[in-house]
């Protein structure tokens, strides 16, 4: 199974919606590839979104009268726990797993659910487990129209966003844990991340036919597409990964190759070195030299 998709997150100046939308230019498709069985060749196969814009909408007026996202007990004199939103390609198949955990304040998350079924999902096999971090939500999600796992990496950051938006309506006292709660949240951060200072890569050798590459960054809409685009951009194809939001961070693991081989190591740096100077973002234009 594989898939590649020319779609990128775009966020609107009206701050009231955040939309995913199809850009018909882009010549350089971000790419997932999956190696299939018995079988050293990775296929490529072109793959758009269903719908060319999907809303999000990072505040509703008011929460569903069905809305059981949480009982209402916990007083805000309480310690806010950080909110991990946990994307993983890796553990099934067949499906995508999704695991959410905010301390011990979730509910049955019905309204989390019903928002991804309205992208197109199927959401199966939820099941809440308990630990000492908290109460963990995890469930599987798969595209409706297929049944098969999302590859796509504007769908699947379109379901982080949707996660973190019904956290910022239905627990409003998360806004000051997540980056999204600076411009869409009740209350900001209170500490800002520095990025050149967050911001760790890795890469190291996973097997003969692929590379295991780490990113631990400051978190902000949109990285899940801009990473992906900055790895393909350079040939590079991602396999399968694990992309994790824990409060103001966001923790990725991507599987990578390179012809269906593991990265050289001069190739390895070049990615770094790709990926350090695209999440930096230099301030200071060519321009003004």
């Amino acid at each position: 199974m594989a898939s590649a998709a020319n779609c990128v997150v775009y966020f609107s100046s009206n701050t009231n919606y955040l939309t995913v939308s199809e850009l018909k230019n882009h010549s350089l498709p971000a790419t997932f590839v999956s190696r299939p069985p018995n079988n050293n060749t990775l296929g490529k196969r072109s793959v758009r979104l269903l719908s060319s814009t999907t809303g999000i909408n990072p505040r509703a007026a008011a929460p569903s009268a069905t809305a059981v996202e949480n009982d209402g007990s916990f007083p805000d004199t309480d310690m806010v726990p950080t909110p991990k939103v946990i994307i993983d390609q890796d553990s099934d198949p067949d499906a995508t797993v999704v695991e959410i955990t905010f301390g011990d304040r979730l509910g049955a998350l019905l309204d989390t659910m019903n928002a991804l079924k309205s992208l197109g999902l199927n959401v199966t096999k939820a099941n809440v487990y308990l630990d000492s971090s908290g109460k963990h939500n995890k469930f599987c999600i798969t595209k409706a129209s297929t049944g098969r796992k999302v590859e796509e990496p504007e769908l699947l950051e379109a379901i982080r966003l949707t996660i973190i938006n019904n956290l910022l309506e239905f627990h409003p006292e998360s806004s000051s844990q997540l980056a999204m709660g600076a411009t869409f949240g009740a209350e900001p951060p209170k500490e800002t991340v520095d990025v050149d200072i967050a911001t760790r890569i890795r890469v190291h050798d996973d097997g003969p036919d692929r590379s295991l590459l780490y990113v631990e960054t400051a978190d902000h809409p949109g990285l899940l597409v801009e990473l992906v685009k900055t790895i393909t951009d350079i040939n590079v194809a991602v396999e399968s990964g694990e992309f994790d939001t824990e409060g103001l961070l966001a923790k990725a693991k991507f599987h990578v190759s390179y012809k269906g081989k593991a990265l050289i190591k001069p190739l390895q740096q070049v990615l770094a070195n790709s990926l350090r100077y695209y999440l930096r973002r230099p301030t200071t234009e060519e321009a003004s030299f």
